[in-house]
């Protein structure tokens, strides 16, 4: 699957806290920190960059997905 090219690093994050269980934890400087408690503790980093670029994006989306057990292709479904 092709990655969008458009998604910015603010739309991401609050994907990821709307359909996914994250909170926002905290931002530090363009950085917004995500955290979520199931199935277990996981910490993660996101670039408030507009737009994301395609190789971080993809290692955002691949740390999410190897975390909660479920598919990149989801994941974007829901941004």
């Amino acid at each position: 699957m092709k990655l969008p090219r458009e998604i910015t690093g603010r739309q991401l994050a609050a994907a990821l806290v709307r359909s996914w269980g994250y909170r926002r934890v905290h931002q530090v400087g363009s950085h917004v920190v995500l955290e979520t408690d199931a199935p277990s503790h996981h910490r993660i980093s996101i670039p408030d960059h507009v737009p994301l670029r395609v190789g971080t994006l993809n290692a955002v989306l691949r740390a999410v997905a190897a975390h909660l057990g479920t598919t990149r292709e989801a994941l974007l479904e829901s941004c």
